[in-house]
């Protein structure tokens, strides 16, 4: 489990934070723009500091740095390094050196494959559609499996038809790697697509996930307003 208690601390602005997240569950952040959703994504991966604790499995996290926790994130630029190929960048996720043997290397295109990119290997970021690039940073959270995926709104530039199927994907992938999903996202649909609770962040608290159905159907206030229901 994720284990949250305290306050995220940043340049003037507090999100008091009390909330435990189980192993596997997939939680939508939802609340207005401004709230502080992206910096509690932030916050757990150890880029912003947290006063309190922060756990995962009982493990303290708060004496880590972001590369050592238990966590993938995606953000809507998909973290792609522009300069690299696909391979390369997603070899990253099993060594920041880059430094592959044969065997990493099969792991990297298989995990293409897994995602619909087999034979994309030498293509550069620049040159996929978004939907693409999305898949690309996907197949690197699959490489890393790491147990906590943290998405801030990657998919929010595209259709909603190809939303859908990146938010399918991301539950596959999830699936294969035990991983729990927290994803900012504005869309009541995709909170629903994703599956089972929320965190509403307002008013300077992050909530307990609650399940999404019941409050989707009657908001709170704050979240009334802001999703304009």
């Amino acid at each position: 489990m994720l284990e949250l208690d305290g306050a995220v601390l940043r340049d003037g602005f507090r999100l008091d934070v009390r909330l435990g997240v189980a192993e596997g569950a997939r939680v939508a952040v939802m609340g207005p723009s401004g709230a502080g959703k992206s910096t509690l994504l932030l916050a757990i991966a150890g880029f912003v500091p947290f006063d309190g604790r922060i756990a995962w499995a009982g493990r303290e996290l708060g004496g880590l740095r972001p590369g050592e926790r238990p966590v993938s994130l995606l953000f809507q630029d998909n973290n792609l390094f522009p300069h690299l190929d696909l391979a390369a960048n997603l070899g990253l996720g099993l060594d920041p050196r880059g430094r592959l043997g044969a065997a990493e290397r099969g792991k990297v295109e298989a995990a293409l494959e897994r995602v619909g990119l087999g034979g994309f290997g030498e293509r550069r970021p620049g040159t996929l559609s978004g939907g693409q690039q999305g898949r690309a940073a996907l197949a690197r959270a699959l490489l890393r499996a790491r147990p906590l995926m943290l998405l801030d709104e990657p998919f929010a530039a595209l259709g909603p038809a190809l939303r859908a199927e990146m938010l399918e994907l991301v539950g596959e992938v999830a699936g294969e790697t035990g991983a729990a999903v927290l994803m900012v996202t504005h869309l009541p649909e995709d909170a629903r697509l994703l599956g089972e609770s929320v965190i509403v962040v307002d008013e300077g608290r992050a909530a307990a996930p609650v399940p999404v159905g019941p409050l989707l159907d009657d908001p709170p206030e704050g979240l009334r307003r802001y999703l304009g229901t």
